[in-house]
C-alpha cells in the first residue's frame, strides 16, 4: 500500500478526533451507556471518499454486536460526524467501522507469556 499523503493523515486525524466526540454524544443511544468505544485508528483513501474507522470496544463480551448496532445507526453517525467536520473537508467520506482487537490480542499474548514464564520457573 502506498504511503499516505500529508493531507490524508490530516483528514484521518480530524475524523478520528471528531468521531470520538460523536461516539461520546451518540454512543449511549446506540449501544448503551455501560459500553466504552474508542477510536484507535482511521485510514482514508487517496480520493477521500472512503474511510475505515477502527474501534476498541470495552465493557462488553459481545464486541461485534456493538459494531453491528453502529452499522444500523450509520446515517445518524454520519450526520453527526458531517456536522462536526464539514468545515474541514470538501466532502464527507463514506465510512466503515471495524473492530480493532490489537489491545485484546496484546493482553491475550501477555497472559500466555506470563504462564509460559511461570511454568518455566516451576520446572527449574
Amino acid at each position: 500500500m502506498a504511503k499516505e499523503s500529508k493531507r490524508q493523515l490530516q483528514v484521518a486525524e480530524t475524523i478520528k478526533r471528531n468521531f470520538g466526540v460523536v461516539l461520546q454524544q451518540e454512543g449511549s443511544y446506540i449501544y448503551g451507556s455501560s459500553v466504552l468505544v474508542t477510536v484507535t485508528n482511521v485510514k482514508i483513501t487517496p480520493d477521500f471518499s472512503q474511510a475505515k474507522i477502527y474501534l476498541s470496544v470495552y465493557n462488553t463480551e459481545n464486541k461485534q454486536a456493538v459494531i453491528l448496532q453502529m452499522e444500523e445507526e450509520y446515517h445518524r453517525l454520519k450526520q453527526a460526524l458531517a456536522n462536526r467536520i464539514k468545515k474541514h473537508v470538501r466532502r464527507i467520506p463514506e465510512f466503515q467501522v471495524f473492530l480493532d482487537d490489537t489491545l485484546d490480542e496484546m493482553y491475550r499474548l501477555n497472559v500466555l507469556f506470563n504462564k509460559l514464564d511461570k511454568d518455566k520457573k516451576e520446572n527449574k
